[in-house]
């Protein structure tokens, strides 16, 4: 995968599971679609993306104008 992380057991990224998360789909909705992968899978994206973050002391964020 790149040298992405990936959910133990599994060939999805952190990054695709977060992606998923970002465009609105639901806990239920990706552990429905993809065997084997448990709630804890999820949470664990979430804690990783906090532990990446943690040491960031600003991060700007851009709002897009249509």
């Amino acid at each position: 995968m790149g040298g992405k992380p990936v959910i133990k057991g599994t060939r999805l990224t952190v990054e695709y599971i977060l992606g998923l998360l970002a465009q609105g789909a639901t806990h239920a909705e990706i552990l429905e679609e993809y065997d084997g992968l448990e709630q804890e899978d999820l949470l664990a994206c979430f804690l990783f993306a906090t532990k990446l973050l943690e040491n960031t002391t600003f991060m700007p964020l851009a709002m897009e104008m249509a």
